[in-house]
């Protein structure tokens, strides 16, 4: 999703592109999807990774002759059959058992499917402008913390006061002012009549 979800093409045209991904296990996490999935919008393409060997050892008897590896292939197959009963398409990638190498190749498959998707889309796939911004934003509430911190003092104040006295965003310095006083013994909150009214302070 990091790699398709861009602002602008190559030619830094506005396009909006991306691709919205979820994904789940075997027949425990059926029921978050597949009624979703044949039932409500049509904008999605599903796809089935099965894996061939159920386990090292002796298999897991769900019932008499019915192993717990019988059920997820019934599982994926009948999942499969609603979703093409209901027009909705789907692709099976099937894999020997799980283990480093087979994991890798699927790795290395998504890798090359995202890459050429994104030549198709005319979009570059390897530029992260929104993830730099999210580190960036992190980096200014971190650095607003520091200031709020050394603007505490044994007297209580509300985050608006706080929030004046260091020319930040008053919802901005609650929010720092609530993390703290939940995670730090030297912050404490006095809870006022209305969240505007908390006051804040450090006893030593």
């Amino acid at each position: 999703m990091e790699s398709i979800g861009k602002k602008e093409d190559l030619a830094g045209k506005v396009v909006h592109q991306g691709l919205t991904v979820y994904g789940n296990k075997g027949a425990t996490d059926q029921h978050a999807y597949v009624q979703q999935l044949r039932d409500g919008v049509p904008n999605f393409f599903a796809t089935f990774l099965e894996v061939r060997k159920e386990r090292d050892g002796e298999p897991l008897q769900v019932e008499q002759g019915v192993t717990s590896g019988d059920y997820l292939q019934g599982f994926l197959r009948g999942t499969r059959t609603a979703l093409y009963e209901g027009g909705r398409d789907s692709l099976t990638i099937s894999i020997p058992e799980v283990n480093a190498a087979q994991v890798g190749l699927l790795v290395a498959l998504y890798e090359r499917a995202v890459g050429f998707y994104a030549s198709l889309v005319n979009i570059n796939a390897y530029h992260q402008p929104g993830v730099e911004a999210g580190k960036k934003a992190a980096s200014a509430v971190l650095a607003l913390q520091k200031q709020v911190r050394a603007a505490l003092a044994k007297e209580p104040q509300t985050a608006g006061q706080i929030a004046l006295l260091l020319g930040a965003d008053p919802e901005a310095v609650f929010h720092v002012l609530t993390h703290l006083a939940a995670n730090c013994r030297k912050v404490k909150r006095s809870p006022g009549a209305t969240a505007d009214a908390d006051r804040f302070y450090s006893p030593s």
